[in-house]
């Protein structure tokens, strides 16, 4: 091929197109940035024996003459007429692996595209009613206030108004916390599929109980109508990504999971943008604009039902091989790769049992991905993202900026900019890479927004360094934490066990998100502006662990990830030695 086996380095540079010779430019490619190499090209029909004069397994098999003090991957891909080989390099084992990736047939299927785009539509939902009540918050705080006048003909205490604010923001995650409880039992039970439509009926029963609550004159409506909504997201932000990971073909599992936080991202937007006063945040239309998450509801009620199951809920759960094989085909199109999976799925499910919660306790090959789950959600959830999305506005307002509402619509929009980017980034930087960068980047934020808020009464000016910096931590939120901690859990498990992980993951999450939503507004009176190098700790914590035990699982299958942790401490086999696995 062309490649000097025994440099690295130079292996990894001189796979470029040729100046002549047509480079790969698709779908495939953008995400995973996989490309031909420079005897790749169309023009060029031989065999690659023919070209390299050596069989590709038998070249993949040679020993890397490279010997680096730390663990690297380098992928080669060389593509013949009907297959892609992809060959993948680790100079401190001094072994090379090949591995038929991709048949020349797009596994790209309408299928597939509409199945994502039908899941994603609930983490829409979710996304719209974080962001709906930020804007409106005085106008629903004034409609506390009437109704109460309306029963005890008095005006409300101001400690009783804002305590019954704040448990309208944080009933939402509290339910959600309990909804995260069901998501095992709903997902093999039902299926992956059947339950995501089955947990859609919460959030239709939410949005009607919000709407009702002004023509009823009850909070509490719309307190419970909150309540149930969290159940719904307990229950979907755990579904949504199992199925996703589960339909998706390997090479692009990471970038079509970042789709959910993409679609949560939008909805958060949205909700920014309907909750203005120039809108439907009016005291006339708020209810309207509680209830209008019934649209995508009943969209993915139209849609998802034509979608296939997940064919590893079929075949490894239900022993369906049928009907599994004829999911997989609806979504992979008639590739060779149907075959490729079914094997892997029929390895799996000969190897596999049942998991309780008990086992998956106490199972030692499950400790460090539990505790990198757990590290890695708190970290994420207590990052100072969650405190400013919820009380950006009034943050804003005591800068002392006029138009606080059209800076937190930039936050939105920022937060909805690099979701996208993360999308595109994490086929080809890698799980790892992204989640140790992001990391880093919310310790420096919270750092620079200790000082500046703590210097702000002194310089006034540095308002506008604020606001960068507030946009700065929620672009590092948002290219790896943000979406990687929602599906690193599926990632790090097993079948069987990989429902428990999603609910041990959604319970993590928003049990961070009900924590920060009714402990920081006291905690920021009680610490001031210091409060934010509580949330650089936690950044901190999650740089060092993520660094010092979390593999890279890019482009690789789910059993071989779970190999990697069935050492005899449960610590991942290639970090026996060194922990640097920075790929």
């Amino acid at each position: 091929m062309g490649a000097p086996y025994g440099n690295l380095w130079a292996a990894c540079h001189s796979f470029r197109p040729a100046p002549n010779s047509p480079g790969r430019c698709d779908f495939i490619t953008a995400l995973t940035g996989q490309g031909r190499g420079r005897e790749g090209g169309r023009g060029d029909r031989r065999s690659a024996r023919d070209r390299t004069g050596r069989d590709p397994v038998a070249r993949g098999r040679e020993s890397s003459a490279g010997s680096w003090g730390k663990r690297a991957r380098a992928q080669f891909t060389q593509r013949t007429r009907k297959k892609t080989w992809t060959y993948e390099t680790y100079p401190r084992i001094g072994s090379r692996r090949a591995k038929y990736w991709e048949s020349k047939e797009s596994t790209m299927t309408a299928s597939l595209i509409v199945a994502i785009v039908s899941a994603v539509l609930g983490s829409l939902q979710i996304g719209y009613h974080t962001g709906n009540v930020n804007a409106p918050a005085k106008i629903i705080e004034e409609f506390f206030n009437v109704t109460w006048r309306s029963r005890h003909n008095t005006s409300m205490p101001d400690h009783s108004l804002t305590f019954l604010w704040s448990l309208s923001v944080s009933i939402k995650d509290f339910g959600a916390l309990l909804g995260s409880l069901g998501v095992k039992g709903l997902a093999d039970s039902f299926g992956r599929r059947n339950s995501i439509l089955i947990v859609n009926a919460l959030s239709v029963l939410g949005a009607c109980l919000m709407f009702v609550s002004k023509a009823s004159e009850s909070f509490e409506v719309l307190i419970v109508g909150r309540l149930v909504f969290g159940l719904f997201c307990g229950l979907a932000m755990s579904l949504n990504p199992l199925y996703i990971q589960e339909v998706s073909p390997t090479e692009l599992r990471g970038a079509f999971a970042t789709l959910n936080q993409v679609s949560f991202a939008t909805g958060i937007l949205l909700g920014m943008v309907v909750g203005l006063d120039t809108v439907l945040g009016t005291e006339d239309y708020w209810a309207l604009m509680l209830s209008l998450s019934l649209i995508p509801a009943l969209l993915q009620y139209l849609i998802l039902p034509f979608c296939p199951e997940s064919p590893r809920y079929l075949l490894i759960t239900r022993g369906k091989e049928e009907q599994a094989e004829a999911a997989l085909r609806r979504l992979r199109g008639n590739s060779d790769k149907v075959l490729t999976e079914l094997k892997e799925m029929k390895e799996v499910a000969r190897t596999q049992s049942g998991v309780t919660i008990r086992q998956f306790l106490m199972k030692r090959s499950y400790r460090q991905p539990i505790i990198l789950v757990l590290i890695i959600n708190l970290g994420s959830q207590l990052s100072g993202f969650n405190a400013i999305i919820n009380y950006s506005t009034k943050m804003f307002s005591k800068a002392g900026f006029q138009e606080a509402k059209y800076l937190t619509l930039g936050v939105g929009a920022v937060n909805v900019t690099f979701t996208v980017v993360a999308f595109f980034l994490v086929e080809r930087a890698g799980r790892r890479r992204l989640l140790l960068t992001g990391f880093l980047s919310l310790a420096l934020c919270n750092l620079l927004m200790t000082i500046t808020d703590s210097i702000l009464h002194i310089v006034p000016d540095l308002r506008s360094l604020q606001v960068l910096v507030v946009f700065f931590l929620i672009s590092a939120y948002e290219v790896g934490p943000g979406p990687i901690s929602w599906f690193i859990g599926a990632e790090l498990f097993d079948q069987q066990s990989r429902p428990i992980a999603m609910a041990f993951t959604s319970m993590l999450n928003w049990g961070g998100k009900f924590l920060l939503a009714l402990l920081f507004p006291p905690l920021l009176k009680v610490c001031g502006a210091y409060v934010y190098l509580l949330f650089m700790a936690m950044a901190i914590l999650a740089f060092s662990y993520t660094l010092t035990r979390l593999p890279e699982t890019r482009g690789r299958t789910f059993r071989d990830i779970a190999a990697e942790f069935r050492g005899a401490e449960g610590i991942p086999l290639h970090n026996k030695t060194s922990f640097n696995t920075f790929t």
